[in-house]
């Protein structure tokens, strides 16, 4: 399910494939039409307006990094702590990671534990997993 308001998608969740489909305002059928693309493998990044502002600003810190992590690529939790100089904060992260609301847009699927071993996604493990293959990423 897509939520937004006139200017910013404001989540994407987790939803049974029965629910019933809404028609939205323009930004939440961009972010529909984006999100078709990316499941048929035509798109690789989404240019959807998005609002956090509802989430801390190391939530946010956290989020805008895991957006810098590419299609098809991976990294750890430990790593984006590092990468926000917080290097003993990889729990944090992943607690952060956790809030994310709008899935997939910002790619916390691509997120994994220091050992590389799939851990917590809002859509559960097996959709984190299926998108990584959907991505063919390489994991870290």
């Amino acid at each position: 399910m897509i939520e937004g308001t006139r200017a910013a998608v404001t989540a994407v969740r987790w939803i049974a494939p029965d629910a019933p489909v809404g028609r939205g305002c323009r930004v939440v059928i961009q972010a529909r039409k984006q999100l078709r693309e990316y499941f048929k493998g035509k798109r690789r990044a989404f240019d959807v307006p998005i609002a956090l502002d509802h989430l801390t600003d190391f939530q946010r810190a956290v989020l805008a990094e895991v957006c810098t992590v590419g299609f098809g690529e991976t990294t750890t939790y430990a790593e984006i702590a590092r990468r926000l100089k917080k290097a003993t904060a990889p729990r944090a992260v992943g607690q952060a990671a956790a809030r994310n609301p709008i899935n997939i847009i910002i790619p916390c699927h691509r997120v994994l534990s220091s050992n590389g071993k799939l851990t917590g996604y809002a859509g559960g493990v097996q959709a984190k997993a299926w998108l990584l293959k959907h991505e063919q990423a390489v994991l870290v």
